[in-house]
């Protein structure tokens, strides 16, 4: 069932700007309502206050979860020192839908900061069971989609971010992480998923019934 809408909300959701201050500062000159960080805004934890200074006129919309380069206390002192929404394992409602955010990827060959467990996944996500409709957003994309493919052809994604989406079906899911898959879209069940990588997409919650545009 369609949620009922009093007007228009936009969501600007974004990923993996990894220290790229012009693309963060075309993001931020954008119009929303709610900015959504799916993580990875810089490299190994280093420069994360250049991104806040840049990021801090939207501080009061503005919802951050960890990618794999960030710790989730490092997320928190962010979102502490500028003000602002941590949103590692958070759960928020706009438009009639119920937003879900959880950060970090699954393992990596790279010892970064943030990575949980197939299992752990799997645990932090049963906090979303149930429900609708859901927006989910994450930091790792789920595995063998078009959203995970690595340049080799092969697949990185998360096991339990699949198993989420295949069990719950969100009516939209957005990641980041795999950069070479970055604007990537897929159609998983009922679910509208998408690699946003760092130029971000706009989802225009009044024209749910397409992807919209940026």
């Amino acid at each position: 069932m369609r949620p009922n809408y009093d007007e228009t909300v936009k969501l600007l959701i974004f990923s993996d700007i990894h220290g790229d201050i012009p693309a963060l500062q075309r993001l931020m000159a954008r119009e929303a309502d709610y900015y959504f960080c799916a993580g990875d805004l810089v490299n190994f934890a280093r420069g994360l206050d250049a991104t806040g200074e840049i990021m801090k006129p939207r501080a009061d919309r503005l919802y951050v979860i960890p990618g794999n380069h960030e710790s989730a206390a490092n997320v928190g002192e962010l979102c502490a020192k500028f003000g602002f929404h941590d949103f590692h394992g958070g759960r928020i409602q706009i438009g009639g839908f119920e937003v879900t955010g959880l950060g970090y990827s699954n393992p990596t060959p790279f010892d970064t900061p943030g990575e949980y467990s197939e299992d752990e996944l799997e645990t932090r996500l049963h906090a979303f069971d149930g429900l609708k409709p859901m927006i989910s957003i994450c930091h790792a994309p789920p595995f063998g989609t078009s959203l995970d493919r690595i340049t080799n052809l092969k697949h990185a994604g998360s096991r339990a971010v699949r198993e989420f989406l295949r069990r719950e079906q969100p009516r939209y899911f957005f990641c980041g992480h795999i950069h070479e898959a970055a604007g990537a879209q897929d159609k998983l069940g009922e679910t509208s998923a998408m690699n946003v990588g760092k130029k971000g997409y706009l989802l225009d919650l009044d024209q749910q019934t397409e992807w919209g545009q940026i």
